[in-house]
């Protein structure tokens, strides 16, 4: 019988910058507000593919942690070895589980860290790292913005005839820097402007998403569900009458109950209860707002084995990146999009041994290759939407990379 690796998680007790922490330039990160967790070091990696690779990324991580003597003095949710994974949006592109070597965490001002392998406890960074931007030169994406809006209409006309409710169209566009791009720089950008958001990076994929696809922890789950959008002026006075003006709208509650609707759908199979508010509230980011719901639910008791990566299999792809119907939706953006999205609208965050785990949706992001990267956006379409203003709404959603690339 081979002999297992240690895995040591132990308490570090103070409060830890966690984004100050990363030693090297191949990060991976989910942090939100100052907690989550940040590792570095790859202790095993793969990729999956398939509509069955969330089946096949469990059966990977299993396999993984048959390897491992844990020891956990920790004893919570995200202590132990970690997998961080970042998955794909369609069956065709390849998903990625990274096991990093070392994990910090930290979750309400207590931090622990996790490390595999015999060696000691790994030494933290005691100063952040000086780091600079590049310069970048941008172009356009895949698709010209013309050709987008032009999408647009044919998929309002599709929605009008086919009696779909709605579907979501992306579009990407491209920068080149004059360097070689260090996330973590990035990172620390994108949680100083995004506090709200979580902040991740998997392999590459880097960006501050709004959207918590799921949240397993113990038996609860929790799903925040986005659909509806405003830019913000930056004039308190006007941006209270356009939050106003958003929770009034027929359009942005239509897209709404659309994307919630299927959230509380999943859950259904797993849940013996869900708690679904009667009316969206506002959520407020540094350069928009959104309508959001925060679906919550028991795992029933008669559901066995239910971790993460089954209850994911069934909220992938929810309404807020693919659309209603999904089958109906999903032919659309094959038809009409044009681009391939990758990771991008993807689950991406982390799952421990216990099958608990917090993973987003990849939003308001890019990937990572050399001195390259490309961003996405992507705007729900109904029957009422207008190519121009979903254009204006797809600028405002690049924003954030674009002002974490350029801040120096």
């Amino acid at each position: 019988m081979p002999q297992l690796i240690p895995v040591t998680t132990t308490r570090l007790g103070e409060h830890l910058p966690l984004l100050e922490l990363l030693p090297d330039a191949k990060p991976f990160s989910w942090v939100r507000g100052g907690d989550g967790m940040v590792g570095w070091g790859v202790f095993a990696q793969t990729t999956v593919k398939g509509t069955d690779r969330f089946a096949q990324g469990r059966n990977w991580w299993h396999q993984q942690l048959e390897k491992f003597a844990v020891t956990d003095s920790v004893h919570i949710t995200g202590t132990g070895p970690i997998l961080f994974t970042s998955f794909s949006y369609s069956e065709e592109d390849e998903s990625v589980l990274i096991i990093p070597q070392v994990v910090v965490g930290m979750k309400g001002g207590k931090s622990w860290i996790t490390w595999i392998g015999e060696q000691a406890q790994p030494p933290l960074r005691q100063t952040p790292e000086v780091l600079s931007a590049p310069a970048y030169t941008w172009s356009n994406g895949t698709i010209s913005t013309d050709q987008w809006k032009e999408n647009i209409s044919i998929a309002v006309e599709k929605i009008q005839e086919e009696k779909i409710e709605k579907v979501v169209l992306a579009r990407d566009v491209n920068a080149l820097a004059s360097a070689s791009i260090d996330p973590r720089l990035i990172l620390r950008n994108l949680a100083e402007q995004y506090p709200s958001t979580w902040c991740f990076c998997v392999e590459g994929l880097i960006g501050a998403t709004p959207e918590l696809l799921l949240r397993l922890t113990r038996g609860m789950v929790t799903s925040r569900v986005l659909a509806g959008t405003i830019s913000k002026t930056g004039d308190d006075e006007k941006d209270l009458a356009r939050s106003a003006s958003l929770a009034r709208s027929s359009k942005d509650l239509e897209e709404h109950v659309y994307a919630v609707r299927s959230v509380v759908e999943s859950l259904s199979h797993f849940c013996s209860s869900t708690n679904v508010p009667d009316s969206p509230f506002v959520l407020h980011l540094a350069n928009v707002m959104h309508l959001a719901t925060d679906v919550t639910g028991v795992i029933s008791e008669s559901a066995h084995h239910v971790d993460t990566f089954a209850i994911l299999a069934k909220l992938h792809p929810s309404a807020a990146v693919c659309g209603t119907p999904t089958q109906s939706a999903n032919a659309i953006i094959l038809e009409l999009e044009g681009i391939s999205r990758g990771r991008y609208a993807g689950p991406v965050g982390w799952i421990d041994a216990r099958g608990d785990g917090e993973l987003g949706i990849a939003l308001r992001c890019g990937e990572i290759a050399g001195n390259s990267i490309r961003l996405f956006a992507g705007c729900g379409i109904v029957a009422e939407s207008d190519p121009d203003k979903e254009l204006a709404e797809s600028q405002v959603k690049f924003a954030p990379m674009i002002h974490a690339l350029s801040k120096a």
